[in-house]
């Protein structure tokens, strides 16, 4: 129940701005000590190994805390754990988009700029709206199914990890000179981390849209995207809006060609696609609402 009731804190109240204007926030906490290690570890020979231990540490601490927050009964870990969640404030910053480009499309880019790392400086309208539906459907997986799925199994030490993890993942888990090395372990820990929960956004995506017999489609979609666990919530979005998500985007200044998610589907896409993804991933949240709840009972 202690799920239950904390994926509808975190729908009802998301991130509280008066809150987190004035105290840090878990997140950024955990960026912080991502940062430090970075800056004291990242360097010299055996780069590899240094990360390796940095996110052990890492790991470890965010483990005790867990436990150690978790003896404090179950109101601190439905507040820890809606904290944690990301659904309403995934759904306010991917509703920026939708509302910034029917504002026009400065606006529009700007408004994408926030949620993704790619070029937006040149997007045209579907590019932005693209970019903004992939980056719904990913973070639907990272930052709200994932977390959820890691405090069923394992309450707040699960969770926990899975956050420092996936902190990591997006600070140093980078294949560049300065952090291929270092960021490793960070980078294939986060991997396996969202190897089931990303098959199971996708699943949540696909069952209330009825596309339980295209799980095979969205497969082979799925392979062909560069992340072994993002294309999977990627291609069931692609087929419940019929759509084609990923392609061609220009990273740093430079143009990088990658596959089509649902090549077949419609690539022309505006603001009116961007509110049809929010409506599909409130479905999905309602879902794992009422899967939750089942387990509860069970």
């Amino acid at each position: 129940m202690t799920l239950t009731l904390a994926l509808i804190l975190d729908a009802l109240l998301g991130e509280p701005r008066w809150l987190w204007s004035r105290l840090p926030h878990p997140a950024v906490l955990m960026g912080r000590a991502v940062g430090w290690c970075d800056a004291r570890w990242n360097d010299g020979d055996n780069r590899r190994l240094k990360g390796t231990g940095a996110m052990a540490l890492l790991v470890a601490g965010a483990a005790l805390l867990g436990a150690v927050l978790s003896a404090f009964g179950p109101v601190m870990e439905i507040v820890v754990a809606a904290i944690l969640l990301a659904q309403k404030s995934l759904m306010q910053h991917v509703a920026a988009v939708a509302t910034g480009l029917r504002a026009g499309l400065p606006q529009g880019r700007a408004a994408v700029a926030m949620i993704v790392s790619r070029d937006t400086a040149a997007m045209d309208e579907s590019a932005v709206a693209r970019a903004a539906i992939e980056s719904a459907a990913e973070n639907l997986s990272d930052g709200v199914i994932a977390p959820a799925f890691w405090f069923a199994i394992a309450g707040l030490p699960g969770l926990l990890v899975y956050k420092i993890a996936n902190t990591a993942d997006s600070m140093v888990g980078y294949r560049t000179p300065c952090h291929a090395q270092f960021g490793w372990a960070a980078a294939r820990l986060d991997d396996l981390l969202n190897l089931l929960p990303a098959r199971l956004t996708a699943l949540l995506i696909a069952l209330p849209a009825g596309l339980l017999r295209a799980l095979p489609a969205i497969r082979a979609d799925a392979r062909l995207h560069r992340s072994p666990n993002a294309g999977w919530p990627e291609a069931a979005m692609a087929r419940a809006l019929g759509i084609a998500l990923a392609g061609p985007r220009a990273y740093d200044g430079r143009m990088r060609d990658f596959p089509w998610v649902n090549a077949t589907g419609r690539r022309p896409l505006m603001a009116q696609d961007i509110d049809a993804a929010i409506r599909v991933l409130w479905m999905a949240w309602a879902v794992a609402l009422a899967l939750s709840l089942l387990l509860a009972i069970a």
